[in-house]
């Protein structure tokens, strides 16, 4: 059963969604081998403090954040990974590490990967690390009304575009991070 008040939202919002019981995962990568889905379908939650104030990062779970992409893109001179410490509390009757990506319900912002937002469906961890929820993109997006962002994030191993590669900026880049490759 996920976490009471994430069932309880997606029980009331009326949308589809799976509950599966699986051998503990402790990263996005294991939880997407011990259901069977492809990596980029499986949401990695972050909790980062933004100039001072907790927010989530979800990205697929085979990706990871560009540090230095993200905080210019969301302009800010502080981005950094928050102590577990620091938030464990927020997330009330979740194990550390196993918070849903529905920053909404907890107090906090929402920055999400573009790419993830291009999955037909997501599964993600559901308060604990034995239990995921499976459900559609489309109604995740509805619900949460997260910032998508297609900068700050990329593939480990990715090619890099050809202008990139050779230093040159695109013509329609802008520096807000709303344009151009994702994750570069």
């Amino acid at each position: 059963m996920p976490v009471q008040q994430l069932k309880k939202f997606l029980d009331e919002a009326g949308v589809e969604y799976m509950c599966l019981s699986h051998p503990p995962a402790f990263t996005a990568k294991e939880l997407a081998h011990h259901v069977q889905i492809a990596g980029d379908r499986v949401v990695k939650t972050v909790i980062v403090e933004l100039d001072g104030k907790m927010a989530m990062l979800v990205m697929p779970a085979t990706w990871r954040v560009r540090w230095d992409r993200l905080s210019r893109t969301l302009d800010t001179d502080f981005v950094d990974l928050a102590d577990e410490q620091e938030f464990k509390d927020r997330f009330p009757n979740c194990e550390v590490g196993a918070m849903p990506p529905f920053g909404n319900l907890f107090g906090m912002s929402v920055y999400c990967s573009e790419v993830l937002t291009e999955q037909p469906e997501l599964a993600f961890a559901a308060g604990t690390h034995t239990e995921s929820v499976h459900m559609k993109t489309g109604d995740f997006l509805n619900l949460v009304q997260p910032m998508v962002l297609n900068q700050g994030f990329v593939k480990p191993g990715a090619k890099k575009p050809a202008w990139l590669a050779k230093g040159r900026r695109r013509p329609d880049d802008v520096e807000t991070g709303l344009t151009g490759a994702a994750g570069y």
